[in-house]
């Protein structure tokens, strides 16, 4: 007995290519959003340890580029005595280059762990005053 194959149809489009970011673009991004993380960012959310010793907190925010994606991330410690690691890292906020005239998407990481794109082609310092106002952006 010979089995057959099924055969179906799939859709199957060339991906389209990202732009890479260029190092302008690249200096420029970390310098405005290491000033508004140390300016405002790390002044409001890094606060002292909680007298209550059960609760996970923020110690430090920074950035980092991966790829086209530039983000925000904290560390948070958790102090609970049931705490299955001492730190913790997460991603709150993600700026993609898409090339054009440097304008970038923003993005905010769901409780889902998955991003959701809620801004499209903004300039930088929209992106940022997004991230500093933006209640989709707190910690």
């Amino acid at each position: 007995m010979m089995v057959e194959k099924r055969k179906m149809w799939v859709h199957n489009s060339p991906r389209i290519p990202k732009p890479k970011v260029p190092d302008v673009v690249k200096a420029t991004v970390e310098r405005k959003s290491t000033e508004l993380v140390d300016t405002v960012l790390k002044p409001r959310y890094i606060n002292p340890p909680p007298d209550e010793g059960h609760f996970n907190y923020v110690i430090d925010i920074y950035t980092k580029w991966y790829l086209n994606y530039f983000y925000f991330c904290a560390k948070y410690c958790c102090p609970g005595p049931n705490a299955l690691s001492p730190y913790f890292e997460t991603n709150f906020a993600r700026i993609e280059y898409i090339g054009t005239d440097t304008t970038f998407n923003l993005s905010f990481m769901r409780h889902t762990g998955r991003w959701v794109e809620i801004y499209h082609g903004l300039s930088l310092e929209d992106c940022l005053r997004a991230i500093e106002h933006d209640p989709w952006f707190q910690l």
